[in-house]
């Protein structure tokens, strides 16, 4: 039944999806091509992350916060500078089931898998929103160890240059890690000979199952929004400055409720990201954002202009993860205290009609 209702949705999204077949979104930087796309309302949202940087056994639920309370001897949630996804919706009795990044380390991210009970042969597709290995590192793993549970030929979406080599470059403060240090890349051949994924390159909107839709690649529009100058990829035997364009964000209409903008790192800025996601949806209210911002490390006043341009958007709710780093998040916190809702590791978003 559920493959049925796949077929089922791909097909209504024929007519939805074909101006973005013919090309009348973005489909690269610097482009003004966008056409607005339908983004069918869900009645029910769910989205658990799997891991993150931060952890609390005793935290209490917040509005849309579930959190995942553990307390077995010897036994705990993983935490970890990573961050994935399983997410749920539910669309006109139709149902969908994906994940969207995998985190670093699978040993922890398979033991916060089956803490929380999600089921993997549930899952429709996978998404990853970049090739940077704190979001793709138990990707191959998970899909080696769960064989038995996730369905042969499963679609895996990803951006441009997803399987492209990328280093970072630290400064002297970072010791021993300064110099250039190598942060390897997914390997699509191994992928390819697993024979478990069907790989499904985009840089348009697209999407992925009912109700849920990657961005496609994230035109910059603000002016301190540059991506960081540590960042390189390999191109031919050239290393440039990473500018990932090719980084997905995901983009929900919850009904009744307004946009859920979902970032991974939000490398293209998470005010770019938003801006993006109301450009293509025609819609302007934002129920919640949630997600790594990128703004660790970040000067001051980025942070400032990031969060004052946040605050001018005036989400429902402000959930910052992973790699938007403690000044950032308690600035949140501190400018946005009836938006903000603090992240761990085994929360899960509940939004509904």
């Amino acid at each position: 039944m559920k493959e049925i209702n796949r077929r089922e949705f791909l097909k209504a999204s024929t007519a939805a999806g074909a101006a973005l077949v013919a090309g009348s979104v973005f489909s690269g930087e610097g482009s003004d091509a966008y056409g607005a796309v339908k983004i069918p309302e869900v009645e029910k949202l769910t989205i658990s992350v799997i891991t993150d940087n931060y952890y609390d056994c005793l935290g209490t639920p917040d509005r849309i916060a579930r959190r995942t309370n553990w307390l077995t001897p010897g036994i705990t949630l993983h935490t970890e500078h990573g961050l994935g996804y399983y997410i749920e919706t539910e669309m006109n009795g139709k149902t969908g089931t994906f994940m969207f990044d995998f985190g670093w380390d699978f040993e922890g991210v398979g033991k916060n898998i089956k803490i929380m009970n999600l089921d993997l042969r549930k899952l429709d597709a996978l998404g990853l929103s970049h090739g940077h290995l704190d979001h793709l590192g138990g990707l191959i793993p998970m899909l080696k160890a769960n064989r038995d549970k996730i369905r042969k030929g499963i679609p895996l979406y990803v951006g441009q240059e997803a399987f492209a080599h990328r280093f970072i470059k630290l400064p002297a403060i970072y010791k021993p890690m300064d110099g250039l240090n190598d942060l390897g890349q997914l390997n699509r051949e191994e992928l390819d000979k697993s024979g478990t994924v069907s790989i499904k390159e985009i840089n348009e909107t697209t999407p992925i199952v009912p109700g849920a839709y990657l961005t496609g690649n994230i035109e910059r529009v603000t002016e301190y929004e540059k991506g960081s100058p540590l960042l390189f990829i390999k191109r031919g035997e050239q290393l440039e400055n990473d500018l990932f364009q090719g980084e997905q964000a995901l983009i929900f209409n919850v009904k009744g409720k307004g946009l859920v903008v979902v970032s991974s790192c939000a490398h293209a800025g998470i005010i770019n990201t938003v801006h993006q996601a109301r450009k293509i949806s025609g819609v302007e209210k934002l129920h919640a954002v949630i997600g790594g911002f990128h703004l660790t490390g970040a000067p001051p006043e980025k942070i400032q202009k990031t969060v004052a341009d946040m605050k001018a958007i005036n989400p429902d709710y402000i959930v910052p993860m992973h790699c938007t780093g403690w000044p950032a998040i308690t600035t949140f916190q501190r400018e946005m205290p009836q938006q903000f809702v603090l992240n761990m590791a085994g929360t899960r978003y509940i939004f509904h009609s």
